[in-house]
Formats: C-alpha cells, structure tokens, sequence
C-alpha cells in the first residue's frame, strides 16, 4: 500500500547527532501512526518512537527518551528521527513502519539505514 525509504544512517561517534528521514513511495502515509525500530545484530526488533497522524502525539521508547525527537511532515510526505547524544548502545539498523501503539501494524519491511556509534 504504501513503500517506505529509510535515510541519514552513517558513522558517528558517541554524543553526536544524526537526522534519520523515512519517505514514502506510491501512497502518502499520512492516514497512518508511524514509528521507527531498530535492530541490532543479535537482538530482536524494538520499538523506537511514534507519532500520530490525528493531532501529532509522541510517544518513545525509554531508552531513547529525551534524547530523540520524532517528526512529521505530511505535506512532504516524510517521518523524521532526530537523534542527539548517541551511544554506542544506539548502533542498528533503524526502520520506519505504520504503527498501531508501539507495534507495527504490517510485517512488511524496508532495507532500513544502519547506523554505528563509536565509543
């Protein structure tokens, strides 16, 4: 229904920033809640952020709050994760997907965009 293209992963070094972007092909997205998870090698897919479509609510995972931001802009049709004071533990592939809550709604995935903190 809708393909989504993760962007912005890259190297960095523990307590920088990186500004990941999600946009989307063919349909907009902006009937739907998105979020962004992560994985990282060994370990499960986890919930990361979300944001709602009707009124913009945010919601995240505790290790990431306070620390990472989540935003929308429907007119560009774009999710983006501002991501600040990394660390080493923050290192995975990151994916964005329409989610229910915490929980993503379809088992459809893209290629995500890794990203690597060094300590």
């Amino acid at each position: 229904q809708v393909q989504l293209v993760e962007s912005g992963g890259g190297l960095v070094q523990a307590g920088g920033s990186l500004r990941l972007s999600c946009a989307a092909s063919g349909r907009t997205f902006s009937r739907y809640n998105m979020g962004w998870f992560r994985q990282a090698p060994g370990k499960e897919r986890e919930f990361v952020a979300a944001i709602t479509w009707i009124g913009g609510n945010t919601y995240y995972a505790d290790s990431v709050k306070g620390r990472f931001t989540i935003a929308r802009d429907n007119a560009k049709n774009t999710v983006n994760l501002e991501m600040n004071s990394l660390k080493s533990e923050d290192t995975a592939v990151y994916y964005c997907a329409p989610v229910f809550g915490t929980r993503p709604v379809y088992d459809t995935w893209g290629q995500g965009t890794q990203v690597t903190v060094s300590s």
